[in-house]
């Protein structure tokens, strides 16, 4: 991927004992294929641009100043490395997306092991195609939305790799719009102001084994079809609205062995359809599954749904999803041929969530001995909970995934 197309390729070193001083001295000697070796040090070299294919290599995390104003590294060319480096204080600007490190319509770039602190945008992918994002660290410290930018953000792209990074403090954690064939595994997205991970009409893309942890929200994903979600961990996702997964207008997609701890709602699914949801953890979450009526073919299987204050929330009567093979710790049913399977139906909307999600304010009311009743009571003879929202053959027991 990177082999030199000079014959003779070499390597330039950079540094105050060196020949060579500057970044962008260096790279305009190299020619495609060269290694420019940068010692440690500071460099405010204002924006450092890349046109040739080259591997730029930092030894003890030399520091690129960004000083406020500028973009540090822009990547014009094929087959790039940049690899090592500590990017610090890029510019801030409303009107263009300045970042650490931009790739503009470049295939073939790898971005490996660099630590980019109060940037902007961190890492930025424009057009780009077969790049490798791995091992970065990107640290922010915004407040607002608006004087955030994302931590990796990729636009119109394809065959992406985005692995084993570290993001926190920006807008979004991970931020994919038209982006398709790609993977995003092994990150850590925590304490990022909006999400940890936003997805936009971005298909056939996968996400597995991921932390999105302690985001204004975990995970959206929106007018996208053939997403992946695998054995990722959603957690501490609190506030109002908040939710660890947001599924909408989203179809022919996979959820599958992820946990989903500790949020308002584990999952809010609008206008989704033909999504399956099999082998997940929902615990002590306020909300498991806000499920809203305009979704359909929904199969949900082969779950469990331990200790959450709802299981189950819909806004209406019309129900087009599966709930059967579940574990619900709230389901009280028995089973006289001790096969594990409950002998009667479990219905896992409650009235009390019902009325909860017309009128708010009746939350003072949780766990009052009268919601109980009502509760219960409904339970045995329903009448205003969907009567087909139901799991035929719930599990006695947890199961393990």
């Amino acid at each position: 991927m990177f082999a030199a197309t000079n014959g003779w390729a070499k390597t330039i070193k950079v540094g105050k004992s060196e020949a060579i001083h500057t970044i962008q001295q260096a790279i305009g000697q190299a020619l495609s294929g060269d290694t420019v070796l940068v010692a440690a040090g500071n460099y405010a070299e204002k924006n450092i641009i890349i046109k040739k294919s080259i591997s730029l290599i930092g030894e003890g995390y030399p520091v690129l100043d960004g000083e406020h104003h500028y973009e540090i590294i822009s990547v014009k060319a094929n087959n790039v490395l940049i690899k090592g480096f500590k990017l610090v204080h890029s510019g801030i600007s409303s009107m263009v997306d300045i970042a650490g490190i931009k790739i503009y319509e470049s295939r073939n770039v790898k971005i490996i092991g660099n630590k980019l602190d109060d940037t902007f945008f961190g890492i930025y992918v424009q057009s780009g195609a077969n790049c490798l994002i791995m091992d970065n660290q990107l640290t922010a410290y915004s407040v607002t939305e608006q004087q955030a930018g994302n931590g990796i953000h990729c636009w119109k792209c394809d065959s992406l790799l985005i692995f084993n990074n570290q993001i926190s403090g920006h807008r979004d954690g991970i931020y994919f719009e038209f982006v398709t064939n790609s993977y995003i595994s092994e990150n850590v997205s925590e304490h990022n102001i909006r999400y940890g991970l936003h997805f936009m009409f971005s298909h056939n893309d996968d996400y597995l084994n991921n932390i999105f942890k302690n985001n204004g929200a975990g995970v959206s994903v929106m007018f996208t079809h053939g997403v992946k979600m695998i054995e990722n961990i959603f957690e501490d996702n609190w506030g109002d609205g908040a939710f660890g997964l947001l599924l909408k207008e989203i179809s022919d997609s996979y959820v599958y062995g992820n946990k989903f701890i500790n949020n308002t709602s584990a999952i809010y699914m609008e206008g989704a359809s033909r999504i399956k949801m099999q082998r997940n953890e929902f615990s002590n979450n306020g909300w498991g599954l806000k499920i809203q009526a305009s979704c359909m073919d929904i199969d949900i299987a082969y779950n469990n749904f331990i200790g959450n204050t709802f299981d189950i929330s819909t806004n209406g009567s019309l129900v087009l999803n599966r709930f059967d093979h579940n574990y619900w710790d709230k389901y009280e049913g028995y089973d006289l041929n001790k096969n594990n399977i409950g002998d009667v139906p479990f219905h896992p909307v409650s009235l009390f969530s019902m009325i909860v999600e017309k009128n708010p304010s009746a939350m003072m009311l949780f766990r009052s001995f009268m919601t109980t009743i009502l509760d219960k009571t409904e339970r045995i003879l329903p009448s205003l909970t969907p009567e087909n929202l139901k799991d035929n053959y719930p599990f006695m027991k947890p199961l393990k995934l």
